[in-house]
Order: structure tokens, then C-alpha cells, then sequence
């Protein structure tokens, strides 16, 4: 049998003669457990918190974008669409347009988006579960759907038959303008619904038919500004990207959800690393207490060490044994505290105990990789503070 193990895990279990070093170990194991527990908690809450952000911009993010690589705008086929339809993988698809154009509305007005979009585009983003009041837009009509945002700026409702909102889009063409008057093409809508996702989103955006923007900007009727896909579940998303490229000859740009929002996936992903760090940083400072532990544990076990010296171990057996305790002391008491954290962040699911407003529950997310981050820094940290302790084992000490 390897008898420092033996004798590593008879020193875990066995009370100290020294009270002090009693109590130092009892600290030095609550260090662990109460780090492991706040680390893998606050682990679980990022994740709830990321998970909680980007639900507000996947409600009309697809799960892939396609747009033109060398303009605003690009012709599709009808062959090419057959195409699409066949890529295994490609649950649906819809074509879109996306410009910037003035909003009039009374004595208001705003530059944002309009966005077309056809009779595919709720099959692919779920937009209507986001709609705060009236109904989704009617294929070829004059209807369109204002986010929240932009109705509170205008004052504005729905089905105001007699105060219709004003759409302004630039007419394409090169020269000076003489006549201000015809440098826009105009049209009237009406506003069938509000939409509410986020303060950001709720102004950006404002939902009107396909057909209706292409006469606006002057587009033919295959022209568009891009393609929005809803990929089937576990669907290769390289593949379809390459068979996507293939079609259009390489004159695409593609995007997955996360690069459309890569902004504030860097921000989420920078957040969670800082903070990983910061409880990291705690976990060392508690596994201090582990070293001096296991310091004064040499200490008091010198004559024993000697004995076991002169029966014939080398020193490199003695520091293992140290080695062993100290990083099993860390695996254990990180099992203890990824325990009682899983726990914690289940009873949060389950229960909400801690509530960010009165009907909204602190979000928390239970993942494996978590657990796998946690463990593996409590046993390599544990590691590194017992290879530091037991190095104090020498030749010199003994003698």
C-alpha cells in the first residue's frame, strides 16, 4: 500500500494533541468550503444574469444573418432560394430589408430603422410573444408595429386612422437636389401594434411589410437587404455556413446570434472573468490558512517524520505525505461546498428566495462547466499551497 496516502488520510481523520492546530485546521477546511461555496454561487448567478440579457435581443435575433459583403443590398433568385430551401440543417428562412429612414408623426419626428420583413419572419423570430399591445402586421398592407420606445416618444397609440405615422426614405440617384420636396419618397402607415423588449431595442425598430419598403426605397421585387435563418435543433452550423457561401459565391458576410451581439457578449464574458478572479483572489487568501495548517502539523509531527526518516523513507516520501493531506483536505472540503452551493443555487430555481423586484426572482443558472471551473481551481490551488507547505520538510529540519 502507498503508505503516505495511509498516513495522509490518518492524519485528515485523527485529532491533534494541540488544540490550536485543532482549531487552525478547522478554520483552514471552512476556508475551502465557504470559498467553493460563494465561488460556484456567484458562477451560477453570471450565468443566470447572461442568460437573462441576452433573452431580451434573441427575441428578434436569428439564429444566423446573411448580408451583402459589398453593398446595402442584393438580388436573389429564384434558383437560389430553391437552394436554400434544400440545405439540411435550415428550419426556415425570411428575407428582410434594413434602412434608416425619418419618422413624422404630428409635430415629432425620428431617425431609426425600418424593417421589412415578410409573412416568414414570426416563424423565425418570435416576435409576437413580445407584442404589448394589437396584433402582428398583415402582409401586403400599410400596417406596421412600433416598438414601445419609439410610441412614448411620439405619444402615440394604435389604429389612429385620422393622425397617420409619416415615412420618409432618400430616393437612390447621384446630383445636387434643387427641390428638397423630391429628394424623399413618402408614405402613410398605420401602427397595429406595440412591441416591447428592451429601452434600447423598443426605439430601434419599426415593422412594416416586405413589399411596402421595396416601393419605398425604390428596391426591385427580389431585391433585399438580407436573409434571417432559423436553424433546425443540433444543426451543423459550419455546414450550413459553407453550403451558404457556395450559393452566393462568397459574397456574403454570415453572423451567428453571438456575433450580432458581440458587443455585449464581450462585455457579459469580461464581467464573468473579473469576477472569477476576484473570488479566485479569496479562495488563496483563505488557503493561507491551509499552509500554516499544515506548517504546524510538520512541526508537531517532527518526531514521527524522524522515525519514519531513519526506518529507511526518503525526504521526497515524507513531503508527500503533506502533499496529499493538504490537497485532499482541498478536495473534500470543495465537495462539501460545491454541495452546499448546488443546493443554494437550486433552492434559488426552485423557490426564488432572493428577488430583484417583486415579481422578478434573482436569476440563477445551474451548468456542469461551472462545477468543473470550481473544482478545478480549489484542487490546483490546493495543490499549490500543500506543495508549498511540504516543501518545509528537509533533511535539515529532521536532523
Amino acid at each position: 500500500m502507498n503508505f503516505p496516502l495511509y498516513i495522509a488520510k490518518r492524519y485528515i481523520f485523527s485529532s491533534s494533541k494541540n488544540n490550536a492546530i485543532n482549531i487552525i485546521n478547522r478554520i483552514a477546511s471552512m476556508g475551502i468550503i465557504v470559498g467553493t461555496m460563494a465561488l460556484f454561487v456567484v458562477l451560477s448567478v453570471f450565468s443566470g444574469l447572461k442568460v437573462f440579457s441576452l433573452s431580451f435581443t434573441n427575441e428578434i435575433d436569428p439564429d444566423l444573418k446573411l448580408t451583402s459583403t459589398y453593398g446595402k443590398s442584393f438580388l436573389i433568385t429564384p434558383d437560389q432560394e430553391n437552394q436554400i430551401k434544400k440545405i439540411e440543417g435550415v428550419a426556415s428562412y425570411t428575407k428582410i430589408i434594413e434602412e434608416r429612414v425619418l419618422f413624422l408623426f404630428k409635430d415629432k419626428q425620428q431617425v431609426t430603422y425600418l424593417k421589412g420583413v415578410d409573412s416568414l419572419y414570426p416563424v423565425v423570430n418570435d416576435i409576437k410573444k413580445k407584442l404589448f399591445n394589437g396584433q402582428w402586421l398583415k402582409p401586403d398592407s400599410f400596417q406596421v408595429v412600433i416598438g414601445y420606445g419609439l410610441a412614448q416618444n411620439f405619444s402615440m397609440g394604435i389604429l389612429d386612422f385620422e393622425n397617420p405615422l409619416q415615412i420618409f426614405a432618400p430616393k437612390p440617384g447621384k446630383g445636387g437636389i434643387e427641390n428638397p420636396e423630391e429628394a424623399f419618397n413618402k408614405t402613410d402607415v398605420l401602427p397595429v401594434g406595440i412591441y416591447s423588449i428592451s429601452e434600447d431595442l423598443d426605439s430601434k425598430y419599426v415593422f412594416a411589410d416586405l413589399g411596402l419598403v421595396q416601393e419605398l426605397l425604390m428596391y426591385k421585387h427580389n431585391q433585399i437587404s438580407g436573409l434571417e435563418f432559423k436553424l433546425k435543433e443540433n444543426a451543423d452550423e459550419s455546414a450550413v455556413k459553407s453550403k451558404l457561401n457556395s450559393i452566393f459565391k462568397n459574397k456574403i458576410t454570415l453572423k451567428n446570434r453571438a456575433q450580432l451581439n458581440e458587443s455585449l457578449y464581450k462585455m457579459l464574458n469580461t464581467e464573468n472573468i473579473a469576477v472569477y478572479l476576484i473570488f479566485t483572489l479569496v479562495i488563496i487568501v483563505a488557503l493561507f490558512n491551509l499552509i500554516g495548517a499544515l506548517i504546524m502539523m510538520i512541526l508537531e509531527k517532527k518526531g514521527n517524520l524522524k522515525t519514519l526518516f531513519n526506518l529507511g523513507s526518503d525526504i521526497g516520501d515524507l513531503r508527500k505525505i503533506f502533499l496529499l493531506q493538504g490537497t485532499l483536505l482541498s478536495v473534500f472540503g470543495g465537495l462539501i461546498g460545491l454541495i452546499l452551493g448546488i443546493i443554494l443555487v437550486i433552492l434559488q430555481q426552485k423557490f426564488e428566495l432572493i428577488m430583484i423586484t417583486p415579481t422578478l426572482a434573482y436569476p440563477v443558472v445551474f451548468t456542469v462547466e461551472n462545477v468543473l471551473i470550481v473544482m478545478t481551481t480549489i484542487i490546483s490551488l490546493g495543490f499549490v499551497a500543500s506543495l508549498i507547505a511540504s516543501s518545509r520538510v528537509s533533511k535539515k529540519l529532521l536532523d
